[in-house]
């Protein structure tokens, strides 16, 4: 592995299948991170079943097919768990410590290593809940993240796999955060990092009027909950995404879509800085703006809007996205070879290191590639090494 990035030397072991723990890994290892990639012994990650998300989730890391929770597979797990700094895993609660892999038994044979467990509900709290199957929706519609989301009529799960993706941050940031303590104390940590409660921090928003003051706001649809002017419009040619917050830019907006009358007056005087969904013209405003924007060209929407410091973009569909001049020149897509040889498009490296950036230095590793090396390394011999194989305790690669 060549050395690079910001986590040069920083080891992570994880067992996880999908995303959220896993693109936390896969993070880490675009910044530089080894890592190692528990998988099982019979089909691997179900990511393998994908077509070419794989490639961008799994690349830079070693696959590793092991049992841990097995008499050998344990042995071999622990001596991995000896050389390592972060050791995420995905389950359904508590399920390391109830087949006695507890965060003490992981301590004892490495007193620094910060643990991440990562799950729906977490690692205690009610035994029904904490022991059930979590996915990005059903976890979504749970914590009332969903509820947000839609229109009057329809709730509707954002996506792709917020849940998912917003819990691989949570594990990602706090892994680090508790590595930096670790490295400063000698003492490791364990996070106990549920799905449901990323989406309580990321939903907090709305939320907290509701806990405050009792407000509920209804779901949006293409619009915002709370004000005018801040939503998703049809132009003649396409769709523009438009937050027009401010004095100035309330001013000029009524005055654009015919409005301008309203400026000044009693129900909005000068200085108005917020165009209120509750307000006395709500409607009106919504309507004005609604019929102006169908008459516009997007392109014209986002030059006038823009020069009056109102944010302004034109929606892009994914097949617009690599031939924008922005994306070409911030190199934001790139190709590189699979295991197999074939040519793969994906996305870069973000966020842009400028003095340790972050590489892509091996494709998505084949089931089970690294097993032997890495166990060699970990300390198994050739002949316990043999002996697992032989017990289906792990699986080498083809």
């Amino acid at each position: 592995m060549p050395g690079f990035g910001s986590l040069e030397g920083v080891t992570v072991v994880y067992s996880a299948i999908e995303i959220a723990a896993p693109t936390a890994a896969a993070l880490m290892a675009e910044w530089g991170a080894n890592v190692i990639w528990i998988e099982n012994t019979r089909v691997g990650d179900s990511m393998r079943d994908t077509a070419f998300i794989k490639e961008v989730e799994r690349r830079n890391q070693r696959s590793v097919c092991l049992n841990p929770f097995k008499p050998g597979g344990r042995e071999a797990f622990l001596k991995l768990i000896e050389k390592a700094d972060i050791f995420i895993e995905s389950s359904k609660g508590p399920v390391y410590k109830n087949r006695g892999l507890t965060d003490e038994l992981l301590w004892e044979h490495n007193p620094e290593l910060v643990i991440t467990h990562v799950s729906g509900y977490g690692q205690y709290g009610e035994d029904v809940r904490v022991n059930r199957a979590a996915y990005d929706r059903t976890v979504q519609a749970y914590m009332g993240y969903l509820s947000q989301n839609g229109t009057p009529e329809q709730p509707m799960a954002p996506g792709p796999y917020v849940a998912d993706y917003f819990t691989a941050l949570m594990v990602t940031s706090s892994s680090l955060a508790a590595l930096y303590r670790a490295k400063r104390t000698g003492t490791g940590e364990s996070i106990d990092c549920a799905m449901h409660e990323t989406l309580l921090r990321v939903g907090a928003y709305y939320m907290v009027d509701y806990l405050n003051a009792g407000v509920e706001y209804p779901r949006p649809g293409p619009r915002n909950q709370n004000l005018c002017a801040i939503g998703e419009y049809e132009c003649a040619d396409g769709w523009v995404s438009i937050i027009c917050y401010g004095a100035p830019q309330n001013k000029y907006l009524l005055e654009t879509i015919g409005l301008g009358h309203l400026w000044g007056t009693e129900e909005y005087p000068d200085g108005t800085t917020a165009l209120w969904r509750d307000g006395p013209q709500a409607e009106a405003i919504e309507k004005a703006l609604g019929d102006y924007l169908r008459t516009q060209k997007v392109a014209d929407v986002e030059r006038d809007f823009t020069a009056q410091a109102i944010a302004a973009g034109e929606m892009l569909e994914i097949r617009d996205l690599e031939a924008q001049e922005h994306f070409q020149l911030r190199e934001d897509f790139i190709e590189w070879e699979t295991h197999e040889g074939k040519t793969v498009k994906g996305v870069n490296i973000f966020p842009k290191f400028a003095r340790r950036p972050g590489t892509i230095w091996r494709p998505m590793p084949a089931l089970g590639q690294d097993t032997a090396d890495v166990l060699t390394a970990a300390g198994v011999s050739p002949e316990e090494l043999e002996a697992l194989q032989e017990q289906g305790i792990v699986r080498l690669g083809d």
